[in-house]
C-alpha cells in the first residue's frame, strides 16, 4: 500500500534504504551495482565523504535564502567554477534545480534577447526529432520523444523537428561521415530557408544525444556546419548538456570534442552528482549584454533558484572531479568499457549497435542484425531486460521507441567515474545475462 503516485501505477518500486560507491542496497538486503548512475546523474558514485561533508556545514551556516533578496557565497563560488572551465565567452551562470529548470530558462532567456535587440518577430525554435529535453511543457516541445509528446501535443509551442546525428540508422551505405553530417546541415538549412530564418530562436539540440535515442555521438564536423548555419542567419545555439555534460563523455563539456562553442548550454545531473537537485545555464557575454543594456533583467525565476546546500554539494562535486582527475578516469575507464561491451556484444545476434563516449555508452537490440529490424514494439524488451537486470544484481537505463518513438530497443549505460575494473566486468556480464533472458522469453 502506497498514497504516493509512483512511475508505474501497477507496481511498487523496491525501497532505496543505503548506497555507497557504485552500489544501492533496498530494504530486503539486496545490492545492486550502479551502472548507469541513475539517469547518467551520480558521477561521484553515492556517500562520497566530501560532498556529504560540504553540504553538512552549509547546511549549519544557512540553508536557504530566496534569491529575490539575497545572494550567498556559496552561490557565488559556483558561479564562479563553472564560469571559470566553461565554453570561451561564458559569462554568467543561472542557477537551477534541474535539467528541465534549466532548459525552460535557457528557451526564455533565447527568446527575451532576441525581443531585447529589436527581433520580437523571432518566436520558433528549431530542434531534433529523437531528443530529450526535460518534461515541462518547453523543454517537452522542443524535445523530440514522440511517445512523451504524444497526449500533450495541444499544449505544446510550434517547433519544427528537423532529423538527429543518428549515424547506424540514418547513414546511407557508402555515405562518408563528412557527406551524412552535411546532408544534415544542408536539411537544417532548408528548413530554416522553409519557415524563414528571421522568425528562428534557436537551435536546440544534445551535443551526445541521451535517453530518447540511446548516445548518439555526432559524425565529426556535424555541429560545426550547424554552429555555420546558425551564425549566418542570427539564430542562437542552444546545446543542451544536462544528461551528456559535466564530465560524462570525457571532457568538462561534450562540445570541447566538437570543437564549437554555444551560445548557451544548459547542464545539471552531474553538476552535483545526485547530491541535490540542481542545474545550470550558462549564457555567452553579447547575451548578457543585451540585456543589462536594456531591460536589465532577466524575466524568469523560480522559488529554489541558487539553493545554498545545493550549490554546496555542486561545488564539491566539481572540485573533487578536478582534484582526483576524474576526467582523465572516465577517459582511461572509458576506453576499458568500449573494450568489455565490444568483446562481450560485436558477435552477439541481437545487439545492432555499441556507440557512445567516455563513460556514456549506448547498446541498440535488433531482432535481425543483417537488417537491422528491431523487435516488436509489444514485446517490450527494454521493460524485460531491465527487470532481467534488476534480478542480476544490476541496475541499467533501457528505453523503448528508440528509433521513432515506437519501434527500437535500446539500453543506456552510464556508471559512476569512480567505477573500477572488477565493477566494468561485473556491468558486461551481468548485463549480457540480463539481454539473453530478455529476448529467451515467449
Amino acid at each position: 500500500m502506497t498514497h504516493l503516485l509512483h512511475r508505474q501505477l501497477h507496481s511498487v518500486p523496491p525501497q532505496a534504504v543505503a548506497a555507497s560507491g557504485c552500489t544501492i542496497t533496498d530494504a530486503e538486503g539486496r545490492v545492486y551495482l550502479d551502472a548507469s548512475g541513475g539517469a547518467a546523474v551520480s558521477c561521484l558514485g553515492h556517500g562520497h565523504p566530501d560532498v556529504r561533508a560540504a553540504m553538512h556545514a552549509q547546511i549549519d551556516r544557512l540553508a536557504y535564502a530566496h534569491t529575490a533578496f539575497f545572494t550567498t557565497e556559496v552561490a557565488e563560488q559556483l558561479g564562479d567554477e563553472l564560469v571559470a572551465h566553461a565554453p570561451p565567452g561564458m559569462a554568467l551562470a543561472y542557477l537551477v534545480s534541474g535539467g528541465s529548470e534549466a532548459v525552460e530558462a535557457a528557451l526564455k532567456l533565447a527568446r527575451q534577447y532576441h525581443v531585447e535587440v529589436g527581433q520580437p518577430q523571432r518566436r520558433r525554435f528549431i530542434a531534433r526529432r529523437q531528443s530529450y529535453h526535460g518534461n515541462t511543457l518547453g523543454a517537452l516541445a522542443v524535445g523530440g520523444n514522440a511517445w512523451r509528446r504524444a497526449q500533450f501535443e495541444p499544449l505544446l509551442i510550434d517547433v519544427e523537428h528537423v532529423s538527429p546525428c543518428y549515424a547506424y540508422r540514418d547513414r546511407r551505405d557508402g555515405e562518408s561521415d563528412a557527406a551524412y553530417g552535411a546532408r544534415l546541415v544542408a536539411e537544417l538549412e532548408a528548413t530554416i530557408a522553409r519557415v524563414g530564418g528571421d522568425t528562428i530562436i534557436a537551435f536546440v539540440a544534445e551535443t551526445v544525444g541521451g535517453a530518447t535515442a540511446g548516445v548518439i555521438p555526432p559524425v565529426a564536423g556535424y555541429f560545426q556546419g550547424v554552429a555555420e548555419v546558425c551564425r549566418r542567419h542570427g539564430i542562437l545555439l542552444i546545446l543542451d548538456e544536462v544528461m551528456c555534460g559535466m564530465g560524462r563523455t570525457g571532457t568538462l563539456y561534450a562540445c570541447e570534442q566538437e570543437q564549437v562553442v554555444p551560445d548557451i548550454v544548459t547542464v545539471a545531473k552531474g553538476l552535483g552528482g545526485g547530491y541535490q537537485p540542481v542545474g545550470a545555464v550558462l549564457v555567452q557575454q553579447r547575451i548578457v549584454d543585451a540585456l543589462r543594456q536594456r531591460s536589465g533583467v532577466f524575466q524568469h525565476g523560480h522559488t529554489y533558484l541558487g539553493h545554498p546546500v545545493a550549490c554546496a554539494a555542486a561545488l564539491a562535486v566539481q572540485r573533487i572531479i578536478r582534484r582526483d582527475n576524474l576526467l582523465d578516469a572516465v577517459r582511461t575507464r572509458g576506453v576499458r568499457l568500449h573494450d568489455r561491451l565490444h568483446a562481450a556484444f560485436d558477435a552477439h545476434p541481437h545487439v545492432g549497435d555499441i556507440r557512445g563516449r567516455g563513460l556514456f555508452w549506448g547498446i541498440e537490440l535488433v531482432r535481425d542484425r543483417a537488417d537491422k529490424t528491431p523487435f516488436a514494439p509489444e514485446q517490450r524488451l527494454h521493460a524485460r531486460i531491465k527487470a532481467e537486470a534488476m534480478q542480476r544484481g544490476l541496475m541499467v537505463y533501457p528505453m523503448g521507441g528508440t528509433i521513432d518513438g515506437r519501434h527500437g530497443d535500446h539500453v543506456l549505460l552510464a556508471p559512476p567515474f569512480i567505477v573500477g575494473d572488477d565493477e566494468l566486468e561485473q556491468i558486461v556480464a551481468r548485463l549480457g545475462a540480463a539481454i539473453d533472458a530478455a529476448v529467451a522469453q515467449p
